[in-house]
C-alpha cells in the first residue's frame, strides 16, 4: 500500500479527530474576527428590522446590514497585516504627562526618534509657516520676509532654497514635493523642487491663504478683501470665484472628507464653502470675536476652532453644535489635528497637545512644550510620524509626541518611501481619476446614488403632496393676475369712474336701439306663426 492510500484510509477511520480540526479552524477564525466590533458602525437592531411592515424595505435593510458585517469581519481579519501599533505616554503615580519635557523624552527613545528633536534657529527672516507633503517626506519652510526652503524631513537633506525678496503670507505643497505654491505680497506664485518659478496665478492678488485640494487638482486661495477663488493646476484655469461678504478673511481650512473649504471671519463666523455655490452652504457661530485658527479632523466629523476671546472650542460637523470648549492662556493663532485625533494649539511661547479633546472633556493637556523669547506661528503634525513641527518667530522647531502619528499607511495613498518611479506612477493614476469641481458636496457619499422611482411615480407623489397641502386641485385653472399694475389698465379703471353725459346718451340710444330691434323681430317671428296656421284657427291665436 503506497504512502498516499494509507493517509486516505487515516481520513476515513479518523472522522472525530477530522471534526476536531475543524473546530479548532473554526476556533482560531472566531479568535481573529474578535475585534470586529470596533468596525461596526451603529446599525438598526434586529427587532427594528424585524418589525418593518414593507417587504421590500425589510429586505434592503437586512441586505446592507449584511454588507456592514461582512465589511467589518474583513477589516477585523486584516489587522494581522497592520506591522506597526500606536502608542502613548502613560504616567505612574503623581506624575502628570504634561510635565514631560522634551530632554526627559530624548533620554527614554531609540537614536533615531531622539535625533528628531532639533531648534534650527533662522532668526532673520522669520516668523516661519510651515508645510509638509502629503506622504509626509518634505518640510516646506516659508519666512515672512521673503526666505522659502523645502528639505528632506527623513534624511534631512536640503532640496532647494531661495529668497523671493517680498512677503511671503502662506505655503503649501500640491500634489507632491514637485511643486509647491507661495502666497506672496501681489500674487500668488507656484515653483518646482529646485527653485524655479513656473507659474503666477495674476487672478489669485493679494493672498492670505492657501489650500490644495489633492483629488479635484484644485488650489484654493483666500484674499485679504474676502475673495475666495479656485484654480485648476493642471489646466491653469479659474474654476470658480465667490465673494464671502464678510470682510477681510485669513483663516482657512480643508475637510478632507469632502473638500469642503472652511473659512473663518472677524464677526466669529465659520463658513462653509463649495465651488459649485455663489453662497456659503452652512455658517456657525463660533466666537464672540474674531476666529484665529480652524483645523478639522481626518474623518471630517470634528472641527476645532480658537478665537480672539482666548478659547479654543470642538463643534460636530454633523450637527454643527458645540461640544467642548477649553480657555487658553493668550490667543491661539494656529492650531492642527493629528491622524490620531490630538489637537495641537499654539499661542506665544507655548503650545500645548491635547489627547481625546473630541469625545470627552479633556481635564488637562496631554503634553506641554514652552519656547522662551519665540511666538509659535504654524503648527503642523508630521503624517505617519509622531512628531510636531513648529514654526515660530524664530525659526523652526520639531518635537516628539507619542501617539500622534498613524503608525501604518497605504503605499496607493501616500508612501513616505516611495522612488522616482513610483511617484511618477502616483501621479498619473491620479490625473486619470482626478474629480470634478462639480462633484464636491456636504455629503461625499450622495454621488452615486440613484432614484430608482419611475417618472410617471414621481409625478404621482408630487400630485399626492400638492393635493395634501393646497385645497386646489393642481389641474383646476387659477385666476391669474398678471399685469394688474399696467399703465394702461390703472388709466382704464380712472377713466371708468368718471362720468360722462355724452357717453351716458350713446349708452341709453343703445339700449333703446337694441330694444327695438328685439320687438320688430318677436312681432315678425309671431306674423309668421299666424301665416302658417289654419285660417279655420285664426280667433284662437291672441295678439301678444
Amino acid at each position: 500500500m503506497s504512502d498516499h492510500e494509507s493517509v486516505d484510509v487515516d481520513e476515513r477511520r479518523a472522522p472525530k479527530r477530522l471534526g476536531q480540526d475543524m473546530s479548532k479552524a473554526t476556533a482560531a477564525k472566531k479568535v481573529k474576527t474578535k475585534n470586529v466590533g470596533k468596525y461596526l458602525r451603529p446599525a438598526p437592531e434586529g427587532r427594528i428590522i424585524h418589525d418593518t411592515a414593507d417587504k421590500k424595505l425589510k429586505y434592503e435593510l437586512k441586505r446592507s446590514t449584511k454588507k456592514y458585517h461582512e465589511a467589518a469581519t474583513q477589516a477585523a481579519k486584516a489587522e494581522i497585516l497592520l506591522p506597526e501599533e500606536s502608542g502613548a505616554l502613560v504616567a505612574e503615580g503623581l506624575e502628570k504627562t504634561h510635565r514631560f519635557t522634551q530632554a526627559q523624552i530624548a533620554e527614554h527613545v531609540d537614536r533615531n526618534t531622539a535625533a528628531k528633536i532639533f531648534d534650527l534657529t533662522l532668526d532673520t527672516f522669520g516668523p516661519y509657516n510651515i508645510d509638509y507633503s502629503r506622504n509626509g517626506r518634505n518640510l516646506l519652510l516659508g519666512g515672512a520676509k521673503g526666505h522659502l526652503a523645502m528639505f528632506d524631513a527623513l534624511r534631512m537633506n536640503l532640496s532647494c532654497e531661495l529668497h523671493v525678496k517680498e512677503s511671503v503670507r502662506d505655503v503649501k505643497f500640491l500634489h507632491n514635493n514637485s511643486l509647491f505654491a507661495v502666497a506672496q505680497k501681489k500674487y500668488t506664485y507656484i515653483y518646482d523642487n529646485t527653485g524655479a518659478e513656473a507659474h503666477c496665478i495674476r487672478t489669485m492678488n493679494d493672498p492670505k491663504r492657501l489650500e490644495f485640494l489633492p483629488y479635484h487638482f484644485l488650489l484654493a486661495c483666500v484674499s485679504s478683501g474676502g475673495l475666495l477663488t479656485y484654480n485648476d493646476v493642471t489646466t491653469g484655469q479659474q474654476v470658480a470665484s465667490h465673494k464671502t461678504k464678510l470682510g477681510m478673511c485669513d483663516v482657512m481650512a480643508q475637510n478632507r472628507h469632502n473638500a469642503v473649504i472652511n473659512l473663518g471671519h472677524a464677526s466669529g463666523l465659520v463658513t462653509l464653502w463649495t465651488p459649485n455655490l455663489a453662497d456659503a452652504v452652512v455658517k456657525i457661530k463660533c466666537h464672540d470675536g474674531p476666529i484665529r485658527g480652524i483645523a478639522i479632523d481626518r474623518s471630517g466629523k470634528y472641527l476645532v476652532t480658537t478665537g480672539s476671546d482666548r478659547k479654543m472650542k470642538v463643534f460636530d460637523l454633523r450637527t454643527y453644535k458645540e461640544l467642548h470648549q477649553y480657555y487658553l492662556g493668550s490667543i491661539a493663532n494656529t492650531v492642527s489635528v493629528s491622524d490620531r485625533n490630538m489637537v495641537s494649539v499654539g499661542f506665544g511661547p507655548n503650545v500645548e497637545v491635547w489627547k481625546d479633546a473630541f469625545t470627552s472633556q479633556a481635564p488637562a493637556p496631554y503634553m506641554v512644550h514652552r519656547m522662551p523669547s519665540r511666538q509659535a506661528t504654524s503648527v503642523r503634525f508630521r503624517p505617519f510620524e509622531d512628531v510636531l513641527t513648529i514654526g515660530h518667530s524664530k525659526g523652526l522647531a520639531n518635537i516628539v509626541v507619542p501617539g500622534a502619528g498613524e503608525p501604518n499607511f497605504d503605499s496607493f495613498e501616500a508612501n513616505p518611501f516611495e522612488n522616482t518611479k513610483q511617484r511618477r506612477e502616483t501621479e498619473v493614476r491620479s490625473l486619470l481619476e482626478k474629480l470634478q469641481p462639480e462633484m464636491i458636496t456636504l455629503n461625499p457619499m450622495a454621488i452615486g446614488r440613484v432614484d430608482v422611482d419611475p417618472q410617471d411615480e414621481q409625478d404621482e407623489k408630487i400630485k399626492i403632496a400638492y393635493k395634501a397641502n393646497n385645497e386646489e386641485a393642481p389641474g383646476k385653472p387659477k385666476k391669474k393676475m398678471r399685469g394688474k399694475n399696467r399703465p394702461s389698465r390703472k388709466l382704464r379703471k380712472k377713466q371708468q369712474n368718471v362720468v360722462d353725459i355724452e357717453k351716458q346718451k350713446y349708452r341709453d340710444a343703445l339700449e333703446a336701439k337694441a330694444k327695438a330691434e328685439a320687438k320688430a323681430k318677436a312681432d315678425d317671428q309671431w306674423k309668421a306663426k299666424v301665416d302658417s296656421a289654419p285660417t279655420a284657427l285664426n280667433r284662437f291665436f291672441k295678439k301678444q
